[in-house]
């Protein structure tokens, strides 16, 4: 009864709604910096939607446009630079990927040299499935062996046996 006190007190109904409004409508912090950001706002957005596919080489888990890093800030202004010079958003991706390699795209493409990549997790799960329906068909086939019925020991055995036991 003590800890429903304590808990209706410190999460009041208001308390609640303030804080599922705050996640609500908070936005993903941004880590593009005023001084980047193009004065055409349609290239703007088109560099934020090449960042979004780019890999910060600095925090790998991350896009350029999500990342503090510096290296992410010299991609980022580099994908600007491109898309003044007028390049499309194909050669910027393309420009980025032969300096830098394909490991910086987030999505890699699909292609004879990634196949191992893509293919390996639906190639281990059928087979994980392959070898569990076996294993559960081969459970429910196999006999049951009869069960043994307790061995009766022969007349020279039992002597021996109660000889051993008689001598303790």
């Amino acid at each position: 009864m003590m800890r429903a006190q304590i808990f209706s007190r410190t999460f009041s109904p208001i308390a609640i709604i303030v804080f599922a409004l705050l996640v609500a409508f908070s936005s993903p912090a941004v880590a593009v910096n005023p001084d980047e950001i193009l004065a055409d706002p349609v290239m703007e957005t088109r560099a934020r939607a090449i960042s979004a596919e780019l890999r910060c080489l600095v925090c790998q888990n991350q896009s350029i446009d999500d990342s503090d890093a510096s290296l992410a800030r010299d991609l980022r202004l580099l994908v600007r630079e491109r898309i003044v010079a007028g390049d499309s958003d194909a050669e910027v991706v393309a420009f980025v990927v032969d300096r830098y390699g394909e490991f910086v795209l987030l999505k890699p493409y699909v292609g004879w040299h990634t196949f191992a990549l893509w293919a390996t997790a639906p190639v281990v799960l059928l087979l994980s499935i392959l070898v569990l329906v076996l294993h559960l068909r081969n459970k429910k086939t196999a006999p049951t062996p009869p069960p043994t019925a307790a061995k009766v020991l022969t007349k020279e055995e039992q002597d021996a046996l109660n000889s051993l036991s008689s001598n303790q």
